[in-house]
């Protein structure tokens, strides 16, 4: 019984199982962001994850996160929970109270961690695990996101002064720098800002996008698209912010900002680092003016239209309208189509970039010397100078936000100038073109000759990527030896010095390749201020850039090594001397790129991951060669790959990435393996029964091997995985095994080591060979695990069918029973011994005056009980107990025989066994012959102690009528005792007295008499009549009922007794006879005790007496020995 029921529990719970398996389709799956995710020093952190395919997506689901280490990667370290403030270790626990961590709750199904500000040590693989809420476990509750820690090496710094002012309506330039060291494949955006004076909040000047896109901030987007601001990038690090027209409301805090970006596994973009360059404080002065319509005459006069070089051109320009005084007007100066200069609605004069460098060197002059008069003064003037001019002027109407629109231009007449030139001996060398590395510092040399007066020079450059463009001032020299550097070289090391009077000479230190173009010395000849004669030489620069320089070669002696052992790798840096950051990198697949070191030029170093397993040495080689060692301590699998070195240099605040090393495969191949397999070719075994197929390990690699073991099927040359189990005993059925192979299949692994696989209640379709599959793991250095070798053996199975001979026993049998006694029937099987079979077996009944036979309980083939529906027998079905002992035995049990249990009792089985497509066939049925039991109540043996007797007592004396019961049927016997009295005149028998079964008492005699119970032991009873009267002589007697409780119909009378007969005669006078016999009885009770205490103090005196003699004598001679002290006379004398 105890087995049936096992395996009906069993067939249960798997019923639930497939029904769970069936109805829940959608899996549990928890997903998190997909990593690697690269992060830098000191960002945020931020992990999504949520999980789905619960029964209720609206439970809420509670959450852990881990995190294992590049160091232990074996070893998980608790950092938070949803539901245990107490779930993170030591390490992350106080910075989860700080707040510093943090899981986030999005949705009941889903959370965010966070980490405010990442440490190198926080690098990474982050666990996420949903805690199962449901009883089954049926998908993926954990999900793990790598995480990569890495150095912020954005740099962002703007050379411009911290303080500019400008006039409104001038133009503003600035410049801004900003790189990055990243190996990673990263994009910057950059933008300009501007924080108005008054304002909390920065607001957008114009943005260059991490997809290279230009975008406006919305206060600047009409100006933008006027063309009036712009944002160029020079070269690969330098941002330049040009604004034409500066307004009013532009005055605040200006700064530039950069960005880097890094693109995740899902394609999306990812900030990592922010940095802004120091705030530049703008000032913009504004005028008020009063707008007119009227219109505008322009007129323009020369003091001197020809001119010899050297002299002094002086134009003057009128300008004539209605309410002059009340208005704004811009007026130019122009030689053909080119501007001179302009003078602005404010008085700001600005300088076309052809005379921009004779502005600055005092030769062109431009004023508003009134209302209406404007003048222009070029000296000295070259021969280029002469040409038609012309002056332009515009009326400018003001709003009431500050800013100028400008109405139509009016032009004056032409007026054409002639110059001529004039002899002079100054003459400019420079050599034709020069080189320089670099860093390095750029030295140019300018010869003069013929001077006659003093000479001052500038120096000016012109990029070789814009050759249309005019030339740019660097640095001058003026007659009075003053020097003077441009706006755009303030941040550089530049001089302008004169060793000689007859050679000028320029040096520009750290020189960029941006530095490359045309130089151009002019030289001006001066009489007292008065410039009388320039000349002017060019020679072209190259500047080499380092990368050209620089070689980076990476090899190695042993690139390709067995697990375990070292490499050594050799990174060769060939270039020039100087500092130089140097980055170990290795790329493990095509898609990312993980930092190992780097080497900073100042000797620190940045580790990344697990420096445990990498040494670092830096020996100095042949000339101008410099050896970087790096040495794998250990390798692993995780070690392999293809690792580069990187150089760079970090100039003028600028990262310069200068060479990439030839990728080298470190390849890492697995020691050789020595395992093999051992197990039957061919096994046999019966159908429906359970056969175990073994596979052994004869020969290992290493002690602590570990294995993972597949069990394969091949049936018509097609091979199905059945299960498999990995290195840690983890079984996984294969996807084509249907949920009822499942149920019977199952692997053990025993010491040698062993594997096996049992399959339970073999069918003929489990025939084929089945091929045992062990794949062999060892341990590397980091504690990980990896497969060295794979090998199978197969054992082909033969599944059987048995003979059938089920048999029963046909004979009767009798059994007979008390009731309430256990009865136990008997059903075994003979023959049919095979465990393939399965039995299904039902017991029968019917009582003797019925020929209709009743099912009273059923056991089926698949261990389900039941009890077929009968109200007449539901009583007798209850106290039924079915159990099976052995695999041929199936025992009834009846708890508390009742006599309606008797009858004939008889089991039926039915034989079964699974065909090949695991459908039940019935196999055979046989009944067994029946069993006739006969259920007995207990046994009438009630017996009392019938004396007659007959007293004669007087009134004074009390009637005790005695009723003692000598015997019963049963201990559980209850008794009901009644007294009967017959009055001497009559023939009628009344009770006078009953005590009930149940304890309670009736008094039937009536209120003249008293009566008095006693009850002293169990079978003891009598009633006592008290101080009775003549009238109450007569016949009296006690009757007994016995009786039983009886397990169907509840108490029964069994047996009824009655005792002797007790007549009474009471006289009215004296004392009876019987009080003289009670009388007499008593007084000789009291003679007899008497007799009875003096015998026995006369018998202790007499033992005291004897005691006393005996010790008196024993002082004076001892007793006679046991042993003779004379020879024993053989004949006794006379006298003896």
């Amino acid at each position: 019984m105890r087995y049936s029921l096992h395996s009906l529990w069993r067939a249960n719970l798997l019923l639930c199982l497939a029904l769970v398996v069936h109805h829940g389709e959608a899996r549990v799956l928890t997903e998190a962001q997909t990593g690697p995710l690269y992060r830098v020093v000191g960002s945020s952190l931020s992990i999504s994850c949520r999980v789905s395919g619960f029964t209720s997506e609206t439970t809420t689901q509670q959450f852990e996160y881990r995190v294992t280490k590049p160091a232990k990667p074996t070893f998980e370290v608790n950092i938070i929970s949803t539901r245990d403030p107490d779930f993170g270790y030591a390490s992350y626990q106080g910075r989860v109270m700080n707040s510093e961590i943090a899981l986030e709750r999005v949705s009941p199904t889903s959370v965010q961690f966070e980490i405010k500000s990442l440490q190198k040590d926080d690098e990474g693989e982050y666990d996420c695990t949903v805690v199962n809420s449901e009883f089954l476990y049926n998908g993926v509750y954990s999900v793990k996101t790598a995480v990569k820690v890495i150095d912020n090496s954005l740099s962002v710094s703007s050379p411009d002064s911290t303080s500019l002012s400008f006039n409104e309506g001038e133009a503003l330039t600035l410049t801004c720098q900003a790189s990055s060291n990243t190996i990673q494949h990263t994009h910057l955006s950059f933008s300009w800002y501007l924080r108005k004076d008054g304002e909390e909040k920065a607001q957008p000047i114009i943005s260059l996008n991490k997809d290279f896109t230009l975008k406006p901030g919305q206060p600047f987007e009409g100006r933008y698209q006027a063309g009036l601001i712009s944002l160029d990038k020079l070269g690969e690090t330098t941002y330049r912010l040009k604004m034409a027209q500066l307004e009013v409301s532009d005055q605040g805090k200006i700064y530039c900002q950069a960005q880097e970006w890094i693109q995740d596994p899902d394609r999306s973009w990812y900030p990592i680092a922010l940095k802004e360059a120091e705030e530049i404080t703008l000032k913009v002065k504004a005028r008020e003016v009063v707008p007119d319509t009227t219109s505008l005459v322009v007129r323009m006069s020369a003091q001197q239209t020809t001119l010899q070089e050297g002299q002094e051109l002086m134009l003057s320009c009128n300008i004539d309208t209605q309410n002059l005084e009340e208005r704004f007007f811009s007026v130019a100066f122009l030689r053909g189509s080119v501007e001179l200069a302009r003078i602005g609605p404010t008085g700001v004069l600005s300088v076309g970039s052809e005379y921009s460098g004779r502005e600055k060197d005092g030769e062109l002059r431009a004023t508003r010397i009134g209302n209406r008069d404007y003048r222009l003064i070029l000296q000295p003037v070259r021969t280029d100078d002469q040409g038609e001019y012309i002056c332009r002027a515009w009326p400018q109407n003001r709003g009431q936000g500050g800013a100028f629109t400008q109405g139509a231009a009016q032009d004056s007449t032409s007026l054409l100038v002639s110059i001529s030139a004039t002899e002079s001996g100054l003459s400019v060398k420079m050599q034709g073109a020069a080189s320089v590395t670099e860093g390095d510092t750029l030295r140019l040399s300018c010869k003069v000759d013929g001077v006659n007066g003093r000479l001052s020079a500038t120096w000016q450059h012109k990029s070789s990527s814009t050759p249309s463009a005019p030339f740019t001032n660097l640095i001058s020299l003026s007659q009075e030896g003053v020097v003077e550097k441009a706006a755009g070289f303030m941040s550089r090391k530049v001089m302008a010095v004169r060793p000689a009077a007859d050679n000028f000479i320029l040096e520009l230190a750290e020189v960029t390749p941006s530095d490359s173009g045309v130089y151009q010395c002019a030289v001006s000849e001066w009489n007292t201020n008065s410039k009388t004669y320039s000349q002017s030489q060019s020679a072209s620069v190259t500047v080499t850039p380092l990368d050209s320089l620089v070689k980076v070669f990476l090899i190695s002696r042993n690139s390709k090594v067995t697990v375990g052992e070292n490499v050594d790798l050799m990174c060769r840096v060939k270039g020039p001397r100087m500092p130089i950051t140097l980055t170990w990198s290795l790329q493990r697949d095509a898609s990312s790129v993980d930092n190992i070191l780097t080497l900073y030029s100042d000797g620190t170093i940045s580790w990344f991951g697990n420096q445990h397993r990498y040494q670092l040495k830096v020996q100095n080689g042949q000339t101008n060669e410099v050896v970087h060692y790096l040495q794998i301590i250990g390798a692993s699998h995780r070690e392999a790959g293809s690792y580069q070195c990187m150089v760079s240099q970090f100039v003028e605040n600028v990262h310069k990435k200068l060479r990439t090393s030839n990728q080298l495969a470190v390849m890492v191949q697995n020691p050789e393996s020595k395992l093999d397999l051992s197990s039957s070719p061919t096994l046999t075994g019966n159908i429906n029964t359970d056969i175990e197929i073994k596979c052994s390990v004869v020969t290992e690699s290493s002690a602590s091997s570990r294995y993972s073991v597949t069990w394969l099927l091949q049936q018509e040359a097609e091979n199905k995985t059945i299960v498999s189990s990995d290195r840690n005993g983890l079984v996984t059925f294969g996807p084509t095994v249907e949920l009822s192979h499942r149920q019977r299949i199952s692997t053990r692994r025993s010491n040698g080591p062993s594997f096996e696989i049992n399959i339970r209640q073999a069918r003929i379709s489990d025939k084929g060979s089945y091929i045992c599959e062990v794949v062999e793991w060892l341990q590397d250095p980091h504690g990980d695990w990896y497969q060295i070798s794979k090998v199978s053996r197969t054992t082909k199975l033969t599944v059987t069918e048995p003979a059938n001979d089920l048999l029963l026993d046909k004979n009767e049998q009798l059994l007979v029973a008390k009731e309430g006694d256990e009865v136990e029937l008997k059903c075994n099987i003979s023959g049919a011994s095979s465990a393939s079979f399965f039995y299904k077996v039902t017991w029968f009944y019917t009582v003797h005056s019925s020929v209709m036979n009743a099912s009273l309980v059923e056991l089926d083939h698949t261990g389900l009980l039941s009890y077929p529906e009968n109200p007449a027998l539901r009583g007798l079905q209850e106290r039924l107990r079915l159990f099976r002992p052995t695999q041929s035995s199936f025992y009834l049990r009846i708890q508390k025989a009742h006599e309606e249990d008797s009858g004939a009792y008889w089991c039926q089985v039915e034989q079964y066994q699974l065909d090949d497509e695991g459908r039940w066939q019935q196999k055979a049925s046989d009944s067994a012959g029946p069993i006739t039991l006969s259920v007995n109540a207990a046994e009438k043996s009630l017996s009392i102690v019938k004396k007659e007797e007959e007293f004669n007592l007087s009134r004074s004396d009390d009637i005790t009528i005695p009723c003692q019961i000598s015997k019963q049927s049963s201990n559980e016997s209850r008794f009901q005792v009644t007294w009967f009295w017959q009055k001497e005149t009559e023939t009628k028998q009344r009770p006078i007295f009953t005590a009930y079964r149940n304890s309670t008492l009736q008094d039937r005699f009536g209120k003249d008499v008293q009566l008095r119970f006693s009850h002293p032991l169990p079978g003891q009873f009598s009633l006592t009549v008290l101080k009775p009267g003549p009238e109450n002589s007569g016949l009296y007697f006690c009757e007994v009922e016995e009786w039983l409780p009886s397990l169907s119909n509840g108490w029964r009378k069994i047996a009824v007794e009655r005792s002797g007969n007790l007549t009474v005669s009471i006289n009215a006078e004296g004392k009876g006879e019987a009080q003289y016999e009670s009388e007499c009885d008593s007084i000789t009770w009291i003679v007899i005790t008497v007799v009875i205490i003096i015998i026995s103090l006369l018998v202790i005196m007499i033992l005291v007496l004897m005691i006393r003699r005996s010790n008196v004598s024993g002082g004076k001679k001892a007793g006679e020995s046991l042993w003779a002290e004379q020879p024993l006379k053989t004949k006794p004398s006379e006298e003896d």
